[in-house]
């Protein structure tokens, strides 16, 4: 009878030491009471990983310069294009001279200009190559992405992009990843002048087929020969298949911003990078255009016809990154693979945009080579192309831009609209006058202004603001000896480094907000309630025990 009393007890003991153990539990966090936690410690520059917001590699690449003849303009910016790249993008590589040409990365038959056949004085018959680069790829040689390419801080997406030819490593030198300054995201700019005869050759040096398509540019169904000239592939037969070259020709009548891209399974391609701004030029005496424009950004040889009536010039390239598309080449090596998950089980009706890119960079890398840099009372022609997915509103602070052309189409001087907002679909071309005279309406003032996607998720990089494609128009008295613009000092610091973008900080914890405004940290652990917690649940299993043993000596 004793036992079964104890039995009685020890369960109801377990009955009500149960809910005492599981409020007595232990938390992942602990409340506060009147006395909140402290703020953690600020982490250091070094801690965090800040970068250097401009490494100043080619300083000397800044200023005007005048190459094999080629007059190239001053350029500010923090990472500027090369300017024997440029001579030679000129001229053509048949037409520069030796040193020039081991200065770039060219092949010798990357880019020929021959034949003045209007005899204007400058070359009609343009011969260009390219290549298709990939950019982030798996290493078959070890667990490492190469060539790299950083779109932001610790940002390195898989992307694949049209090249100019190259003659040269695809990295920096033989001690690194880095994707050489001549390999980047977009693909280029190309400029041809109206009525050029034009051919371009896509020499295919990837493992997947290719096309081009020129997309608005004024270009014959066929070529001279009978052969395929529209870049359309969707059966796959008119592919470029892999080790394989195709020549595509035209003879542009019309004028204008248009794009190129491929078109073979062409919402991943596009996606992926491959697409990039064909711009065709009026035709005018002694005009040597700039074929390409590596990164987009500043043309530092506008041609004749844009010197008419602008100051500068400048590329403005959209596009748009889905991580898990972009990762798929970071994950095999096999083309089998790649194309499996790619074409089978990736579906680009569930995709998302994640990173939103200027020219091949996020915010801050747009800083580097993405700022407008300009004077008062300048007149600035800017060429935009929406690559993304999505539609896009692009916004100016403290100016009010007109739109001079759409697809590349100049529009009647009455329908040339002032505007602040200006609305681009998926794959559509603007053309901008930026004028930045004080006026009150097409501009507030000298200063460094904003301009943005309004649509907000372009301004995020994975959802974490500021980023996308914010960048900047900066006035020359506020941008200082290194490219970067002149604000409070340190003021994009916090942003070069990966730690804000993974999420890993606390967005305002700086001077005097790091206490109101910083990473909280932990409370004290309540021992008491831990050594209670402890006791309670040994004696549950101390009571169980008891009744299990119990139980079986009466047996």
């Amino acid at each position: 009878m004793q036992n079964k009393y104890l039995r009685l007890l020890s369960l109801l003991l377990i009955v009500l030491l149960i809910p005492l153990a599981y409020w007595l539990r232990p938390g992942k966090f602990e409340e506060a009471d009147l006395n909140p936690p402290p703020t953690r410690p600020k982490m250091t520059s070094k801690s965090l990983g800040f970068e250097k917001p401009c490494k100043d590699e080619h300083p000397e690449w800044r200023q005007a310069q005048t190459i094999d003849g080629v007059e190239i303009a001053e350029s500010l910016a923090c990472s500027p294009d090369n300017p024997y790249d440029i001579a030679a993008f000129v001229k053509g590589v048949n037409n520069v001279s030796m040193p020039t040409l081991m200065s770039t990365h060219l092949s010798e038959d990357a880019l020929t200009k021959t034949d003045d056949l209007d005899g204007d004085g400058d070359p009609d018959v343009i011969r260009i190559k390219l290549e298709v680069i990939e950019l982030n790829g798996r290493s078959p040689d070890g667990d490492f992405l190469i060539p790299s390419y950083d779109v932001l801080p610790g940002v390195q997406p898989g992307l694949w992009v049209f090249a100019p030819k190259t003659s040269d490593m695809a990295v920096k030198n033989y001690g690194s990843n880095q994707a050489n300054y001549f390999l980047r995201a977009p693909s280029p700019v190309i400029r041809v002048e109206q009525g050029d005869q034009v051919y371009i050759t896509l020499e295919n040096t990837h493992y997947f087929p290719h096309t081009i398509h020129f997309h608005g540019v004024d270009h014959p169904w066929k070529t001279a020969d009978g052969g395929e000239n529209d870049g359309d592939a969707h059966g796959g037969a008119m592919a470029v298949f892999p080790g394989d070259s195709h020549t595509y020709e035209m003879k542009p009548r019309t004028t204008g911003t248009m794009l190129y891209h491929c078109h073979v399974q062409t919402d991943k391609h596009v996606m992926m990078g491959m697409a990039g701004m064909f711009i065709v030029e009026e035709n005018r005496p002694n005009n040597w255009v700039q074929t390409f424009n590596i990164g987009g950004g500043h043309v530092r040889h506008p041609s004749v016809g844009v010197k008419e009536e602008y100051s500068q010039e400048y590329d403005l390239h959209y596009q748009s990154v889905d991580k898990r598309l972009a990762k798929i080449i970071q994950e095999a090596n096999d083309p089998r693979l790649i194309e499996k998950k790619m074409n089978r089980e990736y579906n680009m009706t569930e995709s998302h945009e994640n990173y939103f890119l200027l020219n091949g960079h996020a915010f801050p890398y747009t800083l580097r080579d993405d700022l407008i840099v300009t004077g008062p009372n300048e007149k600035i022609k800017l060429r935009v192309a929406n690559a993304q997915n999505s539609a896009m509103a692009l916004h100016f602070h403290g100016h009010k831009a007109t739109v001079t052309h759409y697809d590349g189409i100049k529009q009647p001087e009455a329908a040339q609209v002032i505007r602040d907002v200006v609305d681009l679909a998926s794959a559509q071309r603007v053309d901008i006058k930026l004028d930045t005279t004080n006026d009150g309406l097409h501009n507030d003032g000298e200063g460094v202004w904003m301009f943005h996607d309004h649509v907000e998720t372009g301004a995020t990089n994975d959802g974490v603001e500021p980023g996308g494609n914010i960048s900047l128009v900066v006035y020359r008295d506020f941008i200082d000896e290194h490219g970067m613009p002149k604000l409070h000092e340190g003021a994009f610091d916090e942003f070069f480094t990966s730690s804000y973008y993974a999420r890993e900080r606390p967005m305002w914890a700086t001077d005097d907000f790091v206490q109101l405004l910083g990473e909280a940290g932990s409370l004290a652990p309540n021992y008491l309630k831990i050594i209670a917690f402890g006791l309670t649940v040994g004696l549950l299993f101390a009571l169980v025990f008891y009744l299990v043993r119990s139980f079986k000596m009466e047996r």
